[in-house]
């Protein structure tokens, strides 16, 4: 993996990065006014990476069109026009729409509750209803940190019943070395699409046929998620966790149980019918572990109690959100759940946080930006409680040294909880691991323990998850290592390249008495010259190659190449071996 890049400063975080988006959104929408007229204005607001409006026209922007608006922005910032504030009543926000014939913008102001209305004019030419904020001039933008990337279609108000309207994506940064920054990390991300590189790597396809957003594991792919799968219950029973396997559906009645169905209906999936019941697909493992905790009455001498499961739950997703590995409607979550005691959570917590550290250097992840969310003003459980859940996830984070950020208000009503986004290896954070106190399904169920006065009391629960779901977190790994991985995950570890068909049977003896160690090998039988045999191999990404020949099979040895390190020399069949098995274990190169 490449070193991680400095992250590219992020919008949501720097206020003049807002002012230069929000500015250059307004100022595109000038400009696409200016040359196309006919064009009605909807909303332009910044996003994380950099701005879009959308309009209603016509005609479909073009690429010519794009290069065309830009150097339109270009004349607008070099007059350096005033950004001005202004505030009118409603009334008059209505009279000046109708006067422009924009019904977007009526549309707009109709939901604005606030009230005075403010608008933002540049210069005296052009003007929209905004809440801001915006820099003082257009000339404060920097014409070479600008660029309009695409135009995408988008429903107005993202509804299909609605219009279709035209999105212009743009992207805005202080310098021009930032946008050069991002135009390559955009390049990597291209390179890297998991999407892409699954197809061409044969790790996994999703079939619009079969409904879309359901996944199929391809045999190379299903290798590398029994790899990853074997690791979790590892690291898992090593941990204390017990395993469990709970069912895909229950009785509609388990879900109002929990709440699920009122609180999360829109993402599940419709109830079906079972001898005249409703069963509802699984959308989350959590009730069934609950479940499984109520088969006994449990001593406080018994907690905590940790149960593990790889559970594949089901949620309904509009197929417009869909997107390969990393939004789908099938998924299998690395879901933990703890059973503890009030004292026992700050060291439950910990534990979760060692845990999570572990797995996740181990797949190659080191950089984290962690997060902290606090009680709502909507919530359940007692202020004693709440006060005691958050304070344990703030020492355990104190005690693992780790910066956090505290978003308050930001938690779940039923608990506080503490978010982890691994940074990957062009910079970007991706959202993997949660750890949530939950005070509400506890009581919704009647969990009991029996204290040690001989009272029944509720145990306090704890929701993990590290990984978030296998196929996302597949995507991930996918993306960080560019389909490059390290030897002990790689589908395949070492491809045999026989110089001639004559040396097949000698490689595939080999093979056969290696798979049989575990070791992930196979014989290139494609017969082809063993410049081409070898380019194959390194565009199929395997870590190491054995080229047989007639010296090799009459000297019971190996000529050795690797992906990175080239021409290894010449090794006896037993080293090669011996070799493999310990960078494996050892997760490392050979």
């Amino acid at each position: 993996m490449t070193a991680t890049p400095v992250p590219l400063p992020k919008t949501s975080e720097s206020e003049r990065l807002k002012r230069i988006r929000h500015t250059a959104s307004h100022v595109m929408a000038m400009a696409v006014q200016r040359l196309f007229p006919k064009a009605k204005v909807t909303i332009g607001p910044w996003i994380e990476d950099g701005f879009y409006y959308d309009f209603d026209h016509p005609e479909p922007f073009t690429e010519q069109d794009l290069k065309a608006i830009k150097k339109e922005m270009v004349k607008i910032i070099k007059k350096k026009l005033p950004v001005i504030r202004e505030e009118v009543t409603r009334e008059e926000a209505r009279r000046r729409i109708e006067a422009l014939n924009e019904p977007y913008k009526l549309e707009i102001l109709n939901d604005i509750k606030e009230e005075p209305i403010t608008i933002y004019h540049l210069g005296d030419e052009w003007w929209d209803l905004c809440a801001g904020p915006h820099l003082d001039n257009t000339g404060e933008l920097n014409p070479d940190a600008i660029e309009l990337e695409s135009v995408a279609g988008a429903y107005w108000r993202g509804d299909e019943r609605n219009p279709m309207l035209q999105r212009i994506y743009g992207t805005a940064w202080e310098t021009p070395e930032q946008l050069q920054a991002y135009l390559h990390q955009k390049r990597e991300a291209l390179r890297r699409d998991h999407r892409r590189l699954g197809q061409e790597l044969d790790l996994f396809s999703i079939h619009e046929e079969a409904g879309g957003g359901l996944v199929f594991w391809h045999p190379k792919g299903a290798r590398m998620r029994l790899v990853i799968e074997n690791y979790w219950r590892e690291a898992h029973l090593r941990a204390g966790y017990e395993l469990l396997y709970t069912p895909h559906l229950a009785h509609l009645d388990l879900w109002k149980t929990s709440g699920h169905w009122d609180f999360y209906r829109e993402s599940m999936f419709e109830p079906m019918a079972v001898e005249s019941q409703a069963y509802q697909l699984k959308p989350m493992n959590c009730p069934f572990h609950v479940l499984t905790y109520k088969t006994h009455l449990h001593s406080y001498r018994e907690l905590p109690i940790r149960y593990a499961e790889l559970g594949t739950v089901y949620r309904y997703e509009r197929s417009g959100t869909l997107h390969g590995l990393m939004r789908v409607r099938g998924f299998t979550q690395d879901d933990a759940h703890i059973f503890c005691l009030p004292e026992q959570v700050e060291a439950e917590i910990l534990g979760v946080l060692n845990l999570t550290e572990q797995v996740l250097s181990d797949f190659g992840f080191r950089e984290y930006e962690v997060n902290l969310s606090t009680r709502p003003e909507k919530s359940v459980g007692s202020d004693e409680a709440w006060e005691l859940a958050t304070n344990a996830l703030k020492n355990a984070l104190r005690t693992k040294d780790w910066a956090y950020k505290e978003d308050v208000g930001g938690g779940a009503f039923y608990g506080p909880k503490i978010d982890i986004k691994i940074r990957d290896a062009i910079g970007r954070l991706w959202q993997c691991s949660t750890i949530q106190v939950d005070f509400n399904l506890p009581q919704r169920f009647g969990l009991e323990y029996v204290a040690a006065d001989g009272s029944r009391q509720t145990p306090i629960m704890i929701h993990r998850a590290i990984f978030g779901s296998l196929e996302r977190f597949f995507g991930i790994l996918i993306e960080n290592y560019a389909g490059d991985f390290p030897l002990w995950l790689a589908p395949v570890q070492l491809r045999f390249l026989p110089v001639g068909e004559q040396y097949v049977p000698y490689a595939q003896t080999i093979a056969a008495d290696w798979q049989k160690q575990g070791l992930r090998v196979e014989v290139d039988t494609s017969g082809e010259r063993l410049g081409k045999l070898i380019r194959n191999a390194e565009t199929a990404k395997i870590p190491v190659m054995a080229i047989v020949g007639a010296k090799e099979q009459e000297t019971g040895t190996l000529s050795i190449r690797t992906r990175h390190g080239g021409d290894m020399g010449t090794l006896t069949i037993a080293e090669v071996q011996e070799r493999l098995l310990q960078a494996v274990q050892q997760r490392r190169d050979f």
